[in-house]
This record gives structure tokens, sequence and C-alpha cells, in this order.
């Protein structure tokens, strides 16, 4: 990757902090980051929303300790360039429309696509308003999506130059050859898919009756300080209250993402609900399956699930799934580096029970079946598992994943 330059776009949660993961990693020999339209006063303006954090304090005091100095240095107004960790970066104030932003003319190779709003990889390069595609032809050869994908037609299907990977899990149906467009799911996607994953490999798909999740999430940018009337067409009013004393009832597209990367999980029922609480960030899913046990053996427990989530742990090298036996607080959590998922086994529970299943109700019984059946009343017996997982859904979880898949891509690239 020896001269390689990435490219952001947006200047959001996700872009910021992305400019800080790759400073850190040092990947790239430069970054070139769009926000298409003038910032403050002045790029010193720029350089210091860059620096600070309300969330992770600085950049210099987050990747090298309390006794580190300033990083941003060399600011040119006139180019938009400074330097930051030794790495130079360059801000585009001008255009907005992805197949406007001059790539090219910087050698950008690979772009992240951090404002989240071009995630529907079927829009051509010039659709009203841009799109994803429009950076491919602004001179990119890789696009990373910071969202999961979202095709606004639903009769059109997942164009072939296009998939949704999470690392460790599927990131293998990545091929260099074919595919250009790749998004890296959600927060929420990452995680989850790492407290799935485990229990999937270890029960197997018949066992696995049905799974749930709620997640439990910190805040985010689009929503609003104060109440404000909804705009005309609004269908969720709860979107436009007060996000500082509110838990606010909100969707999640994780069920949906996550049979992208585990297509396996479109056999299991699932379903998947979202909390929004006045965090800034660090958020928490709960996970329930219902698991059938094998009647002459011991039943799921606690230790067993624990144990699977340990072993699981282990052999994942990148460390990002991690176990913990610690009473955490959601801010434990915050900047938590490499993991996307941070099992809480001390929350783990189990509950077996015999479910009595009544054949006669099943579609296809027959009194000619019934004939043939000793009993048509049998029990069953279903372990009912709930699993606690925290994750960063900003810096430590989804912008390491993001910066794990981006460096990857590159490290691709012919």
């Amino acid at each position: 990757m020896k001269g390689a330059k990435l490219g952001i776009n947006g200047l959001g949660r996700i872009g910021k902090l992305s400019i800080w993961q790759h400073v850190g990693r040092k990947s790239f020999s430069e970054i070139v980051v769009n926000i298409g339209r003038p910032v403050g006063t002045s790029l010193e303006d720029v350089a210091r929303f860059i620096e600070k954090d309300s969330s992770y304090g600085t950049i210099h005091k987050y990747l090298y300790g309390y006794k580190s100095q300033r990083l941003i240095e060399n600011l040119d107004e006139k180019t938009g360039s400074m330097v930051i960790g030794g790495i130079p970066v360059t801000i585009l104030r001008e255009v907005r429309n992805p197949k406007d932003i001059p790539w090219k003319s910087y050698g950008v190779d690979v772009v992240v696509e951090s404002t989240g709003q071009f995630t529907d990889p079927t829009q051509p390069a010039d659709a009203p308003g841009g799109a994803a595609r429009g950076h491919l032809a602004a001179g990119a050869r890789k696009v990373i999506a910071s969202a999961p994908f979202k095709i606004k037609d639903k009769s059109a299907s997942m164009p072939e130059d296009a998939v949704m990977t999470v690392m460790g899990i599927n990131d293998s149906a990545y091929d260099p050859a074919k595919h250009n467009i790749i998004s890296n799911a959600s927060c929420t996607t990452n995680c989850l898919a790492y407290m799935i994953k485990p229990l999937l490999d270890y029960f197997g798909l018949d066992r696995i009756l049905t799974a749930s999740m709620a997640t439990v999430h910190a805040i985010t940018g689009s929503q609003l300080v104060l109440d404000r009337a909804p705009k005309a067409g609004a269908t969720d009013l709860r979107r436009n209250r007060s996000v500082l004393n509110n838990i606010i009832l909100t969707t999640t597209g994780a069920a949906k993402a996550l049979s992208l990367v585990i297509p396996e999980m479109k056999k299991i029922g699932f379903v998947a609900e979202s909390v929004r609480i006045p965090t800034s960030t660090g958020s928490l899913i709960i996970l329930t399956l219902d698991i059938q046990d094998d009647a002459d053996q011991d039943p799921t427990n606690r230790d067993i699930v624990n144990q699977i989530y340990r072993d699981a742990a282990e052999r994942n090298e990148k460390g990002y799934l991690q176990c913990s036996d610690e009473q955490n607080v959601s801010v434990d959590i915050i900047g938590h580096p490499l993991a996307t998922a941070i099992i809480e086994g001390s929350e783990t529970e189990t509950r077996t029970g015999n479910i009595s299943i009544d054949l006669k109700r099943l579609p296809g019984y027959t009194d000619e079946v019934g004939a043939c059946l000793a009993r048509t009343v049998i029990d069953v017996p279903v372990t009912k598992v709930v699993v606690y997982g925290w994750y960063d859904n900003e810096m430590g979880g989804y912008v390491h994943m993001l910066a794990e898949r981006t460096v990857s891509i590159a490290s691709m690239l012919d």
C-alpha cells in the first residue's frame, strides 16, 4: 500500500473519526477529505473540529496518551492542506455531488462514503442529487459505504459489483476483480454478527428455532436536541422529539442486513428492534434465542453459552470478539479498541422448559397421518438464551471495523 491515498466523503461522526483511525494506522500516505461546503471562517476551524471531540477528547491524546502534543500543523488556507501526525490531509470544500469530486486529480483510489446519503448501489452516477456510483465516475476504483445498502426500488436486485461485508464474518465474499461498491453494514449489524455467528456455528441452523434482538442505542446526529414539528409526510413523530430527555422507540435494519452477511439467518425467524437513549456513544444488544435441546443430554446452560463465546474469541486473532466477566456500564466500552462486540458474560441467562406441540395443528396433518403415530402431542425441550453484547457504535467498534475493511480492500488493489 505504499503511496496509496484515501478519500473520505463527509466530515460527520464517521468521517471525522475515520481520519483519527487512519492517522493512527498510517496505512495511507495521504488523506483527501471532501466536505463540499465552507466550514467556519477558515481552515483553522476545520482543523479544530477534527482535533477535538466531545466523546473521545483530542486526537493526540486518544492516539498517544495524555503527555502527547498537538498533531495538526502546516495549515495552508489556499490549498486546504494540513499535516496531521505526519500524514498530509487535504480538505475539499467546493462540491457535494460525488461525481464532481476531483478524486482522480488527487490520485485517490479508495473512497469511504460516510455521509449516509448515498447508500443505493443501483443508482447511476448521474442520479439527481448524487449517488455512490458517482465516486467511481470521478476516478475512484473502490467505494466503501459506512452504512448498510438501502435499495429504493424494491423490484431492483443487488448489482453484481456491490457486496455487504463484516470483517471476520464474510469479508471473503469480497471479490476485488468484481466488486467496486462495498457496504461495511452498520455498527449494530457488526456487533450482532459476532453475537450470532458463534452460536450458529455451535448449535447449527436446525436447533435455533427463533431469534430476536433489541439494541439499546446511543443517540445519532439525525436526532433533535429540542422538539420540532415534523416535516410534511413524516410518519414517525418520535424522531422529532428531544434526544436529551427521552427514551425513543425507533427501528433498525439490522435483521435485514444480517441476512446479507450471514445468509443462513434467512431461515430463522428473526426480529430486530431499537431503542435510542440519551447517551453520546456506547450501545448494547440484548440477543434472545430459542434453542431446541436434546432430551437425552444436559440442557444448554449459562456456562456452556459463555464458553462458546470464549472459544470463539480465542479463535479470533484480530480481537473483534471479546468476552468480559466484569460488571460493565456503557462508558467502560467507549473507545474500547478492536472489539466490535464485547460479551457481558455475567449477565448471560438460560432457562429450559418443555413445549407441548399438538401435531394435529401442524400443516399437512391428516387422520391417515395420525393413525401412524403413537401419540399426537409431544414435548420438546427448548432453552431460551439471553446474551448481552456491548459495542462502541462510533470509534471503538464501528469505525475501527470500517478502517479494517478499508485497509484490506486497499491492500488488494493491483
